[in-house]
């Protein structure tokens, strides 16, 4: 019986997938054996699957603890994929052969059982040395990534590589000090030579079925461990008594993105984009440069920058020139950027790196086949996905949204419940038309792979997104420690439209705050009620479902104000002041007669308090003033108080910081103010004043450069003096004539 085929690869590689292709061809192997997870084998027919299109990735997990799991992540261009492939095209048996996922996983649990319960600091972090960086040193590259994709992806000499490949992963291996029992990397050593004791066991199961041709692809690494002379009895040994866990494997979409994360097969790669552009032109090398390029000027262009064809020429013949120098057969992809910053970017390297994004990594998101072993959860989302025609894409898109379209107000309440699921396939949009009070909602979609495993560990919550998402909800809202908390779950609850769910999070809302004495969460649960209330029917949404709860902690908020407001320092104050600033818009949404009679009643008496601290004093004067609750003398007489020269400098700052508000139109228009605050400053002495200067710098700083602007100028004029600028331009009523003929004709055309 003749030996096994040995094809040492690395994962994800285009010369080795043409190479392994070239020799599968010449051998016609009849049994195929692949480095990867066992519990993957029922799903390997499916590569040949019309709607099977990678990148893909297998995912292990296990069912009791979703935590645990591992993607084995294929592109088109992977050797295992290939072989894969071509197997089931010859109808010739394909099987995996790596450390099963049921031990593999078991392994990794008791490790992290035994860290998380371990005094000790461990570092989970440990860098693991990289073998060819020691070829790619004596060969004057950067490391051995680099090395590897130059001499042999970028080339892929055919069936001769392998042994190319083996003669240097076994001088490695034997000169190497990595798996030492004493190294730091004990562990990962440890598990390396049950994997290959496995693969061992696997080869010598497939020789005694009678197979004559064994093609067995693997790391390059393992070629030295998988042809040692170890005995079916050590392998038996050492494998024997190992932990098990109960795991399930299935097909999930995967991006070109998480190709270069570190996932099942090492630390992935750094330019799957170029590898596909290596694959796809295989058959004409010579014209790879020229093809990359073009696919640069395309994407430059699109984009309104400059790239003609004498730049194209130009950045080839310098790629090409670069690769020469460099005793290299074709230029690769640092000859293509090198020449691509000389002469397209001219040295721009924000260009690079859209170029980078979009080429070296690029956005495919891979699909596999409909009856692929999906949980119940998931099935219920791709089926809302499709009803919905909002199809998962990798790459990100903007999406708006008018809520009084039914097909829109479905689409967000989707995006809204996988958010209360932890998926975050859409963030709602900071800028644009997006509004609580409009009817558009903007938001910023994409889609990652992960996602299918979040979906795998929501299905603890329920067997479709409604139910499940509700389930999420009731927990975290038992669980919570704040007001501000639930009230965020009910905001959350009534936007993703789970009646049940809101029902439940209001409940444990109101019993939370009807035992809580503390103003501050009081403050923080008003605007996210108060948003559903005044908003709520734009989303169809019931708001009397929090209208009492509402009404309720407003009311607490109110007698529990004044007293928050005391002995507090700057640093806490000035944190007060954002909340009090946010409660006091929740309660004028609320627009309630009652609830902003006791709220007004509050910061009157918070005004009012001596102990409070003065930059809040000065804030509830100005609310006052814009609500219309104190008189223009009544606020007057506040500022004298408060801004006399008997007042201490730097209490007087923070009542004015307070006062201002971060707006100066009470200043700008306002002579009695504007008096007050120019007196108060002339009336300070010179140490006063320098004692001083900081904090009115923080103060006028918070208004906009025009409104500076203006200040200086009314400063300028004098005091007494009101900027007014309609007074200043004098009237010229032949000027104002000329216009007249036109303005008839528009307004005739309008008739």
């Amino acid at each position: 019986m003749s030996s096994p085929h040995f094809f040492g690869i690395r994962h994800h590689g285009p010369g080795c997938a043409r190479s392994l292709m070239a020799a599968f061809e010449s051998l016609r192997p009849d049994c195929v054996l692949i480095e990867g997870p066992p519990e993957g084998d029922a799903m390997l027919p499916m590569v040949l699957h019309e709607t099977m299109q990678p990148p893909v990735a297998l995912l292990s997990y296990t069912p009791d603890e979703s935590r645990l799991a591992v993607y084995h992540p294929f592109a088109q261009f992977s050797p295992e994929w290939q072989a894969a492939r071509w197997a089931a095209t010859a109808g010739v048996p394909a099987r995996f052969i790596d450390l099963p996922m049921a031990i593999g996983l078991a392994m990794d649990s008791i490790e992290r059982q035994a860290e998380e319960s371990s005094e000790e600091n461990v570092n989970p972090d440990i860098k693991h040395q990289d073998p060819l960086n020691w070829l790619a040193q004596a060969a004057g590259y950067a490391d051995g990534e680099a090395w590897w994709n130059h001499m042999v992806e970028e080339r892929g000499d055919g069936t001769q590589l392998f042994a190319a490949i083996e003669e240097a992963m076994l001088s490695l291996r034997a000169e190497s000090s990595l798996g030492d029992a004493d190294s730091n990397d004990s562990k990962n050593t440890h598990r390396e030579a049950l994997r290959e004791a496995y693969m061992r066991t696997c080869i010598r199961a497939a020789r005694s079925e009678g197979f004559e041709r064994i093609a067995v692809v693997c790391g390059a690494w393992h070629l030295g461990g998988l042809q040692a002379d170890v005995t079916a009895k050590a392998d038996q040994a050492l494998l024997k008594g190992l932990p098990k866990v109960k795991v399930q494997t299935t097909w999930v979409p995967w991006t070109y993105r998480h190709l270069a994360r570190a996932s099942g097969y090492g630390a992935g790669i750094h330019s799957p984009g170029w590898y596909e552009h290596l694959w796809l032109s295989h058959t004409q090398p010579q014209i790879r440069a020229i093809g990359w390029l073009a696919r640069v000027a395309k994407l430059m262009r699109e984009r309104d920058l400059d790239c003609s064809s004498a730049h194209l020429i130009e950045a080839t013949r310098l790629a090409e020139a670069l690769a020469a120098l460099r005793e290299r057969p074709a230029p690769g992809l640092e000859e293509l950027h090198e020449a691509t910053r000389a002469v397209l970017t001219l040295g721009d390297d924000a260009v690079l790196h859209f170029i980078h994004d979009a080429l070296v990594l690029g956005d495919r998101l891979g699909s596999v086949p409909p009856d692929v072993p999906t949980v119940p959860l998931q099935r219920d989302v791709e089926q809302a996905q499709k009803s919905l025609r909002l199809k998962p894409e990798a790459l990100q898109k903007t999406l708006d949204l008018d809520l009084r379209n039914a097909n829109d107000l479905a689409r967000s309440h989707l995006l809204h419940r996988l958010n209360l699921l932890d998926i975050a396939w859409g963030t709602v949009a900071k800028v644009g038309r997006s509004s609580r009070g409009t009817f558009h909602e903007v938001w910023q979609l994409q889609w990652q792979p992960e996602f299918a495993l979040r979906l795998i560990e929501a299905s603890q919550w329920g067997q479709n997104l409604a139910d499940a998402a509700t389930a999420r909800v009731i927990d975290r809202c038992a669980r919570a420690e704040s007001l501000s908390e639930l009230s965020d779950w009910v905001d959350r609850a009534l936007l993703a439209n789970l009646d049940q769910a809101v029902a439940s999070a209001t409940l444990a809302l109101e019993n939370r705050a009807s035992i809580t004495g503390d103003a501050m969460q009081l403050l923080a649960a008003l605007p996210p009620l108060s948003n559903v209330f005044r908003y709520g029917n734009v989303r169809q949404t019931d708001a009397a479902l929090v209208a009492h709860v509402l009404d309720g902690l407003i009311v607490r908020a109110a007698i529990g104000l004044p007293l928050a407001c005391c002995a507090l320092d700057d640093t806490a104050a000035q944190s007060l002041r954002e909340k009090l600033l946010t409660a006091h818009g929740a309660v004028a949404l609320r627009q309630g007669d009652e609830q902003t009679k006791s709220w007004q009643a509050a910061l009157h008496q918070l005004a009012q308090l001596g102990s409070a601290h003065e930059l809040l004093q000065g804030m509830a004067v100005r609310l006052l003033l814009d609500d219309g609750v104190w008189s223009v003398d009544a606020v007057a007489q506040a500022l004298s108080l408060n801004l006399s020269a008997g007042a201490e400098p730097g209490k007087a700052a923070a009542w004015l910081d307070g006062f201002l508000n971060r707006n100066a139109v009470v200043l700008l228009h306002d002579q009695k103010a504007w008096t007050l605050v120019d007196d108060w400053l002339l009336g300070l002495g010179d140490d006063h004043f320098v004692h001083v200067l900081p904090l009115l710098r923080r103060t006028f700083s918070a208004f906009e450069a025009v409104e500076r602007r203006e200040l200086g100028e009314r400063a300028s004029q004098g005091a007494g003096v009101v900027l007014d600028k309609t007074s200043a331009a004098e009237w010229d009523e032949s000027r104002a004539a000329l216009a007249l003929p036109l303005l008839r004709q528009i307004m005739r055309l309008n008739a």
